[in-house]
């Protein structure tokens, strides 16, 4: 018989040390899992984890986006919409604003957007308390979560170099259907090579019903980016972004004088002979506003109806009205309206609402709305008038005047 504990001591366990260690693994697993259902929970996938979301076809589609998402049934028959469900809950719970790290373009230039100061906020259009936001990027939960996937770009905008590509693609983004790449890929000019696959994996990953774009201005003046665009998809949506080609001819210009000060003068590098006033077509600047004598390479490839020209001074002046020209292109519900801009007078272009919570808008960078240089009046009507028969193709090709001539 064993002798009694001295008195005051604890009595000693004769618990199993294995079976301690299976109680503090169990205890360990069961928070995991109960950590793993609050962060389901907080991302709302608990209730889709129950039981599919039910409407009725013909009657109970999603508003604003008639047929997309829906299951073959019969009418009147219940069809699952568990894509659309999810995504639309996930966008629920993402209140923080739109950050993108700055990308580098062709060009050189930063083509991030820069955050405006808090002044700005408070200026007629600005996002003060009660404006409405801009949308922050769709399905950022999902992703992170794994959903989605990569696709080829159904949608692309090929150009024009400094006529609003950048504008156009940034202002595209604030739809939540849109989903596209930062940064220009330049596969169909300069990287071909590379095959499909490559291409495909620069893309964003996508969920139903969104499309997938990218922008580089360079496509519509390469000469193989017609035939190689139509390889990868016949079906493949095409927006051209033009602008005053005089105007635009100086802006280019502008940008280069800003990396290069050494360069020549614009009158020395626009013609040939000044004095005989012959224009010197094969200048980069001067050959990019031959819009029509470029138009004809694609038409040769893809039907006038799976193009879009976009104005370049419409952009500017009216943005959401040339936005809705581009969703209704693109199939998209018109949600990028007039609630989600304000002019920037400074910068002499519009801007976008910050997202809820900042109070603060954002603009194009920095280099967005460089002042020209003074160019002579006579060599801008020289110009003028070199680009008129150009100008009155391009407006019979694309059915649309663009008034630059007036």
């Amino acid at each position: 018989m064993a002798p009694p504990a001295p008195a005051g001591s604890h009595p000693i366990s004769t618990e199993p040390l294995s079976r301690s260690i299976f109680r503090k693994f169990l205890l360990m697993l069961c928070s995991l899992l109960t950590s793993l259902y609050v962060f389901y929970c907080l991302a709302e996938r608990c209730q889709t984890l129950s039981g599919p979301v039910v409407g009725r076809s013909g009657g109970g589609k999603e508003a604003g986006a008639p047929g997309r998402g829906v299951l073959a049934g019969g009418a009147g028959e219940p069809v699952a919409w568990p894509a659309v469900a999810r995504r639309k809950r996930l966008l629920q719970v993402q209140p923080w604003p739109r950050r993108r790290p700055p990308a580098l373009r062709d060009d050189g230039e930063v083509a991030a957007w820069e955050e405006e100061p808090p002044g700005l906020a408070g200026s007629p259009g600005g996002s003060g308390a009660g404006s409405s936001m801009a949308e922050t990027p769709p399905g950022t939960l999902a992703l992170l979560l794994g959903e989605g996937s990569k696709q080829l770009p159904q949608a692309i905008i090929i150009g024009v170099k400094k006529g609003g590509t950048r504008a156009l693609l940034e202002f595209l983004r604030v739809h939540p259907d849109v989903r596209a790449v930062g940064a220009e890929p330049h596969f169909f000019d300069r990287s071909y090579d590379k095959g499909l696959a490559w291409y495909r994996d620069l893309m964003p990953r996508t969920l139903e019903g969104q499309i997938t774009m990218e922008k580089t201005p360079s496509y519509f003046v390469t000469r193989e980016a017609p035939a190689r665009i139509s390889a990868m998809s016949k079906d493949t949506k095409l927006l051209v972004v033009v602008r005053d080609p005089v105007t635009r001819a100086v802006s280019d210009y502008t940008q280069t004088l800003s990396k290069r000060p050494d360069i020549p003068s614009f009158e020395s590098l626009a013609f040939r002979n000044r004095t005989a006033g012959l224009v010197d077509r094969a200048w980069s600047a001067i050959q990019i506003g031959l819009y029509a004598e470029h138009l004809e390479r694609w038409l040769r490839h893809f039907p006038a109806r799976q193009l879009l020209f976009v104005s370049g001074e419409r952009l500017v002046r009216d943005p959401a009205g040339e936005l809705g020209r581009v969703q209704d292109f693109l199939g998209l519900k018109r949600i990028i309206s007039d609630k989600h801009f304000y002019f920037n007078q400074t910068k002499g272009f519009p801007c976008l609402k910050k997202a809820e919570g900042s109070g603060r808008p954002h603009c194009l960078g920095k280099t967005k709305g460089r002042p020209h240089p003074e160019i002579d009046g006579q060599v801008l009507r020289r110009l003028r008038d070199f680009y008129r028969p150009f100008n009155r193709k391009f407006y019979q090709m694309t059915g649309h005047d663009f008034g630059w001539d007036g």
